[in-house]
């Protein structure tokens, strides 16, 4: 699965955001390196929804933080809107932070529990001198009424009067104030019940289309992901393994990896086989990031696996049209092949 390559990256068009050999490292004193991402490479055009996704500790996380350049990556190049953001000096890296923003997982401990709505909101456009009084307060009641808060009831009212679903959406409009270019997504609805996750997931729809936005939505929920994307990216250990549409990707995963996060998915049928009966190699546990696997880091926990995947690493090609897959031995299915279950969610 650890795959490493370029061929899905997009040449006939000009991408709004371009990663390019990431890698992510943190020291672990005595152990050694946490290798979080290691030489990553992939586009987001620019109105399209990029979801990343994989289960915890696969390094999608610590993409998108390399991404808001907090913490700066290792290496790698981080292109948005044609300007190097890894190159750029402290100063130059703050005058362009109002074109990126980053709606957090934790939506609640991420606003300032001593300052009003209406100033969180705010905050932005007043540090950026964005307008007048008049036009700022203007702009924040904008944008409360875009996700679904009343300005005149919610403006006054500190974040521990709040559900978690509205924190989310005050951490939306946090973000869209400043008419960003793109808005990294992490995790955005995990923390919440499924009603409210359809519902976080519609303003998001609805901001994309009022707003023209570019979306980097992270998220381990396929069925979210699904939901939500315009393509699909599959990250297992710091690696990409698979590159595709969601229609296609779910339908007809390539990946052995790709192939057990779908039917992970939980449904309602209790004569399906477990996972245990499908992939029996994948109980054990994922291979620690501080010492990977050589060759296909997924490998430890693949069914197909064979000695060339210990000494080779594979490399990500194309399958079918827009699709991509690291993997010497892919999954071989039929292009009629159904979708697996727990394809949709709850407000699609």
């Amino acid at each position: 699965m650890a795959g490493v390559g370029e061929a899905h990256l997009r040449t006939d068009s000009t991408p709004l955001l371009s990663v390019e050999g990431l890698v992510v490292e943190f020291p672990a004193g005595r152990q050694g390196v946490v290798h979080a991402v290691s030489g990553i490479s992939f586009d987001v055009l620019e109105g399209e929804t990029v979801g990343l996704v994989g289960e915890s500790g696969c390094g999608k996380t610590s993409t998108g933080r390399a991404i808001m350049q907090a913490p700066r990556p290792t290496s790698g190049s981080v292109t948005l809107d044609g300007t190097d953001l890894a190159s750029l000096d402290a100063k130059s890296l703050r005058r362009i932070r109002p074109d990126f923003q980053m709606i957090l997982q934790d939506s609640i401990s991420s606003l300032n529990p001593r300052r009003k709505v209406k100033d969180i909101v705010a905050r932005g456009l007043r540090v950026w001198n964005r307008g007048s009084r008049d036009e700022i307060d203007a702009k924040v009641r904008e944008v409360l009424d875009a996700v679904g808060l009343d300005p005149e009831v919610v403006g006054s009212r500190r974040p521990h009067q709040f559900s978690g679903g509205q924190c989310q959406r005050i951490c939306i409009a946090r973000a869209l104030v400043l008419d960003p270019k793109l808005i990294v997504c992490d995790e955005p609805v995990s923390a919440l019940d499924v009603s409210v996750q359809a519902q976080i997931l519609n303003i998001l729809r609805d901001m994309k289309e009022r707003y023209g936005l570019t979306l980097l939505f992270i998220s381990h929920d396929l069925g979210v992901v699904k939901n939500v994307s315009d393509r699909v990216i599959v990250m297992y250990l710091g690696k990409i393994c698979e590159v595709g549409s969601p229609d296609v990707l779910y339908a007809n995963p390539a990946h052995h990896y790709t192939e057990l996060l779908i039917e992970s998915i939980p449904h309602p049928d209790p004569s399906a086989r477990s996972r245990d009966d499908l992939f029996g190699r994948t109980a054990v546990d994922p291979p620690s990031p501080i010492d990977p696997p050589s060759g296909c880091r997924f490998r430890t926990r693949c069914p197909a696996a064979q000695e060339r995947c210990r000494d080779e690493e594979p490399q990500i090609r194309e399958i079918g049209p827009g699709h991509f897959v690291a993997c010497h031995f892919p999954v071989e299915r039929s292009a009629n092949a159904a979708a697996g279950p727990g394809g949709d969610i709850a407000g699609e």
